[in-house]
């Protein structure tokens, strides 16, 4: 059981072993994406990015980071972030300022701020006076538009979070930083739950179609076993319903792999489960997918298996990957079966 979470882990990471910095030339030439080497001193550390090769001579002070997805992990480990894009605000997932819920309040106690809602904004971040900015590829929060201005401000890390677990991403971002040990420290406390978890609860009907729901009924965006939530699932036990080919195309969030977005009439045929799970959404909505008119075929629904995971479960990082293990120990631990 202690290799749950560790061997797609270490799979991903082997190609991350760091090198000597002996012959630079010859090294960089060989890097590939998301891969790091070190000094045998410690600094300079580079990475590759898909925008070429980034190099940090020292430990960054002062991050910004323009992705609110990826500012959790990035306060799990305790890197210097001073600033962070930030989303619509006052929502069920969002706080006045636009911050994820779960990590709200760590941030207001580090003293994050918060550059803009939604829509990228370079002055605001050129303003937080960054050493190191830190853009996503994929996903709304997304700032690449502007990364060939921001790369003339400070050292700019382009990566992409659709393909990664936060765990993953904490430990490129502590061998990165120089935070190996806070990342660690963090990645070792959450395998741990994840163990004691996966062996206190009994799974609900398999195959599971894990989904976020659109409330109005029109469909859903179903997380594949690429994304971290579908990845978590899998480590947990969990099947996921495979998805028909007929379904997948629709890219209205463009290219990603960690989700299949299914509408109008493709919605039905893409909810494949026995058990469904609800993203980013609380038990209130569970009564509507259980009156959707469309899946009254569907085996989830007439067996009364469907589930909500919560409201902060469509960005996973460390706080929101606890919550979900803390309520799927809640809807499907021993003392629920009673």
């Amino acid at each position: 059981m202690v290799r749950l979470l560790v061997r797609p882990f270490l799979i991903l990471f082997t190609g991350f072993l760091l090198v000597s910095c002996g012959d630079a030339q010859k090294t960089n030439s060989t890097l590939v994406i998301d891969q790091i080497e070190k000094s045998p001193s410690g600094w300079p550390r580079s990475i590759m990015t898909s925008q070429g090769l980034l190099t940090l001579d020292k430990p960054p002070q002062r991050i910004v980071s323009t992705s609110v997805t990826l500012s959790g992990t990035l306060l799990a480990i305790d890197a210097p972030l001073v600033a962070s894009g930030a989303t619509m605000p006052n929502t069920n997932v969002a706080s006045e300022k636009g911050f994820m819920r779960q990590w709200d309040s760590i941030a207001e106690q580090r003293g994050v701020q918060a550059l803009y809602q939604s829509e990228p904004n370079a002055e605001a971040i050129i303003k937080a006076q960054p050493d190191i900015i830190i853009i996503s590829t994929t996903g709304a929060d997304s700032a690449m538009r502007l990364y060939d201005q921001l790369k003339d401000i400070a050292p700019t890390l382009v990566i992409r979070y659709d393909d990664k677990s936060w765990l993953q991403l904490a430990q490129i971002f502590g061998d990165l930083f120089g935070l190996e040990a806070q990342a660690k420290s963090v990645i070792d406390s959450f395998q741990q739950q994840a163990i004691k978890t996966k062996q206190s609860i009994t799974l609900p009907a398999q195959p599971t179609t894990a989904m976020v729901y659109n409330p109005d009924g029109s469909g859903a965006s179903i997380w594949t076993s690429q994304s971290a939530q579908g990845r978590l699932l899998e480590e947990l036990g969990f099947t996921l319903a495979t998805i028909p080919n007929s379904i997948k195309g629709d890219i209205s969030m463009g290219v990603r792999d960690d989700i299949i977005i299914a509408k109008g009439e493709r919605f039905p045929d893409a909810v494949t489960g026995q058990s469904i799970l609800l993203f980013a959404t609380e038990q209130a909505s569970e009564q509507l997918v259980l009156d959707n008119s469309f899946l009254q075929n569907n085996k989830a629904v007439q067996n009364n298996q469907v589930y909500a995971v919560g409201n902060d479960t469509f960005r996973l990082d460390y706080y929101s990957a606890t919550n979900l293990l803390t309520r799927l120990q809640s809807l499907f631990g021993d003392s629920s079966n009673d």
